[in-house]
């Protein structure tokens, strides 16, 4: 039974009614998947459960209602499950829509598409009674090895920002939350609950918190996770700078902090850092934090706060049932299909080896296991229990109707006493061939929760199978099921290669409409494919020694490392192919001048000059020509995904925030835009960028640094105010004129020591401390005014 109180959003007095140990059981789980209720005051729980791309519903645990001490060892469990297996970790599951996870959906470069996603997700949550959502989740894709990359949508933080406000809005637009996760630097599964990521502040700022800022701040999720890891030192789920201070104070959150299950070590410590609601249910944490209470160790106060937030989203998730919600699942699938057609990527298309056509009475041998038994999903806490399973074999017959002669072969065995008969079998059959269509996946066992990949290789003895295909057919299509990059040594034999990382439970569907031509391919990476494993970005430090992991490439995360490093890729960042063409022209931009505060709006043309209708992904990235920072040499700004017709011309505008062309200054601790010339280019990827238009960057003093006393004369004198400053200052110091203290002054500029120091040893002269303390709070507090004029 509701109280009165509750109902009317008297949240406040119903928290200072609590006993320590009320607001104890309402800041912590109740089993696995349930906020707690209060009986005597008529407070009322509500459910939430796992779900980047689907929703996984365990019956025992939460119809049931089995606690959460009681199912630890499943919830251990589950991250060692392969997805087939997921009902034995979970029990009896209800099936859900398994769409395409994060690594595959957000290649489509649709932002609608994802508010669709996410509309479709809240619909089968309002049916099951499920209120909140645990997902999207947008860790930075940083090393295609890490286990949960499948889950993930990219290496940069812009397209991982704006796929996720799709879902987040979709889904909290048909009232059920959403919980963005996790926060942050959670990028590999070695040692997940107790590594420390090392990350220095420009790169945790620009790179890893980036995407979350901006999700946050367009669409407020009802709830932030915290991570698993430490970072810099500090456990995520007890850190107060990043919980508190940059995700409350500075972004505006105002939902419910959340800690990822299990993941808080000092219940106490981590309510005052700002972590609100402890999951799942812990007697022994939730007794530490009464305790707390009592003895005033974590002040009423701060409880309070916590549990009013906790209240206002369980009345918020009770307020918004829509219990009657019918999910047509037919309905669900073919948007499933959908998603799956509009982001497999086309890699590599020679030969004219795609698309396929039903009626040319071509014979096509398909050759794995993939093409009857397809890998659709990767493992632990987010694997969903499909409704129905598309058979890639199935559907390719039903496109192919009368007019291809099909056939099948295994090719391949994890058996090794079956490999080379096997092989053989398959390289008869291709020799009869007139295409070839190989399966092909990554290694089995390591796409998942709890363990980081071992290797890029595709799984032992298919690398082998597709050189021997294309040894005897040189139309040798490779389709790849796999959770993020992998490498592909035979890639200059074969004719075609098609990308569909983990695409769901309409993975056969969603492929065979794009390798017959009913759709065509327009999908795009996320993510930058190296050609071998050491080019990986920070490979020289991963997986981290004695419990630290340093990530030792900064900024430079993804395609920024290969740009700065000048390393080729197997396949660039944004590559995608499609079965026509487009070119794009007449770039402009309606302003040359860029001030923080503004928009840029970069207009161009677009047109489909091929002779099907297809989609193009156009991209924006921004270019500094010169710079005084260490800076990416380019990065993405924006982004939209455009349908054409054939021989249609379609003028497309891209706005940039100036805002986002900053860099984040450590000195001065806030977003700093950098003076000077740079390009915003445009073009179908970050390899492939044929329209520049120069614009300038105006901020007077915004590249010069703070001064202190051990500042090299240099950083100062190259700054004309600063100059300006000092220059009088000598003058009434000692009495000479402008241009015998500009002298003076450029006399000091090759000095290796600090200004205060060069000053005494050059013109053998003491100058008051006091003195020069306040010419050098004079000059920064003139460089930081100047900025804001």
């Amino acid at each position: 039974m509701r109280s009165e109180r509750f109902e009317n959003g008297d949240f406040i007095s119903l928290v200072h009614a609590m006993t320590p140990a009320e607001l104890g059981d309402i800041l912590s789980g109740h089993g696995m998947w349930k906020t707690e209720a209060n009986e005597r005051l008529g407070i009322p729980r509500m459910v939430m459960t796992d779900g980047t791309y689907g929703v996984r519903y365990s019956i025992q645990q939460i119809d049931q209602d089995e606690k959460g001490g009681q199912d630890f060892a499943g919830f251990l469990n589950v991250v060692n499950q392969r997805a087939k297996d997921v009902e034995v970790a979970w029990g009896t599951m209800k099936p859900a829509t398994c769409f395409p996870n994060g690594s595959s959906f957000a290649c489509s470069w649709d932002s609608a598409l994802a508010q669709t996603l996410g509309d479709a997700l809240g619909k089968e949550c309002q049916q099951m009674g499920v209120h909140l959502l645990l997902g999207p989740g947008i860790n930075i894709r940083r090393t295609p090895l890490g286990g949960r990359s499948y889950e993930y949508y990219s290496e940069d933080p812009l397209i991982s920002g704006e796929i996720a406000s799709g879902v987040i809005n979709g889904l909290q637009q048909r009232g059920v939350g959403a919980s963005l996760k996790h926060f942050a630097c959670n990028n590999s599964e070695i040692e997940r609950t107790s590594m420390d990521s090392v990350v220095d502040e420009r790169a945790l700022r620009e790179i890893y918190l980036r995407g979350f800022e901006r999700a946050i701040k367009q669409v407020q999720p009802w709830t932030v996770m915290s991570s698993y890891n430490r970072l810099n030192g500090i456990q995520t789920a007890e850190h107060r700078w990043l919980l508190t201070e940059v995700l409350r104070h500075e972004w505006g959150f105002k939902g419910v902090v959340v800690a990822d299950w299990h993941g808080v070590k000092d219940r106490p410590q981590s309510l005052l850092a700002g972590n609100d609601l402890d999951m799942p249910e812990s007697e022994t944490r939730k007794a530490a934090l009464v305790a707390a209470i009592e003895e005033q160790r974590v002040p009423r106060a701060e409880a309070e706060t916590s549990a009013v937030r906790v209240l206002e989203m369980v009345h918020r998730a009770l307020h918004s049932e829509q219990r009657a919600t019918q999910v047509d699942h037919a309905e669900h699938h073919l948007l499933a299909r959908r998603m799956v057609a509009e982001s497999i990527v086309l890699l590599k298309n020679d030969n004219q080896a795609l698309p396929l056509d039903g009626r040319s009475g071509e014979r096509l041998l398909v050759v794995g296991n993939g093409a009857k038994t397809p890998v659709i999903q990767g493992s632990g806490c987010a694997t969903t229990l499909p409704t129905r399973v598309d058979i890639p074999w199935d559907e390719m017959e039903k496109l192919a109707a009368g007019g291809v002669t099909l056939s099948w072969c295994q090719g391949d065995s994890l058996d090794q006493q079956q490999v080379v008969a096997l092989r053989d079998e398959a390289c008869a059959a291709a020799r009869e061939a007139d295409r070839v269509i190989v399966f092909a996946n990554s290694e089995d066992g390591y796409d998942g929760e709890g363990s980081d990949r071992r290797t890029l290789n595709l799984q032992a003895g298919q690398d082998a199978l597709i050189s021997a295909l294309a040894a005897v057919n040189n139309k040798v299509i490779v389709v790849l099921a796999n959770p993020d990059a992998v490498v592909m040594p035979w890639l200059n034999e074969v004719a075609a290669v098609v990308e569909t990382f983990y695409a769901g439970q309409a993975m056969g569907g969603g492929l065979a409409d794009v390798l017959f031509g009913v759709v065509n391919p327009s999908g795009k990476l996320t993510v930058t494919f190296p050609q071998q494993i050491e080019d990986i970005p920070g490979w020289h430090s991963y997986p981290g020694e004695n419990g630290r992991h340093l990530y030792s490439e900064g900024v430079f995360v993804g395609y920024r490392w290969y740009d700065v490093r000048r390393i080729a890729p197997l396949f660039p960042f944004g590559f995608g192919l499609s079965y026509t063409r487009f070119t794009y022209s007449d770039i402009a931009v309606d302003r040359d001048n860029l001030k923080a505060g503004d928009n840029v709006t970069v207009s161009f043309t677009l047109t489909n000059t091929g002779e099907r209708s297809g989609k193009e992904v156009c991209q924006l990235y921004s270019r500094y020509l010169h710079s005084r920072q260490k800076r990416p040499l380019q990065e993405l700004r924006a982004f939209s995904k455009v349908a054409l017709q054939p021989g249609e011309s379609r003028r497309i505008s891209l706005t940039v925030p100036v805002d986002d062309l900053r860099y984040y200054d450590t000195a001065r601790q806030q977003w700093i835009l950098e003076e000077g010339a740079m390009q915003l280019c445009v073009g179908p990827h970050s390899r492939d960028l044929p329209l520049q238009a120069n614009v300038t960057a105006l901020n007077k003093v915004a590249r010069y640094r703070l001064i202190a006393r051990d500042t090299q004369p240099i950083f100062i004198l190259e700054n004309p105010l600063a100059r300006g400053y000092f220059n009088r200052f000598l003058q009434q110091q000692l009495n000479i004129s402008e241009q015998d203290a500009d002298r003076m002054l450029e006399h000091c500029t090759n000095s290796f020591v600090g200004i205060v120091t060069t000053f005494d040893r050059r013109f053998r002269q003491r100058f008051d401390m006091q003195v020069m303390d306040a010419l050098i709070d004079e000059v920064n507090e003139a460089i930081l005014a100047a900025e804001l004029a």
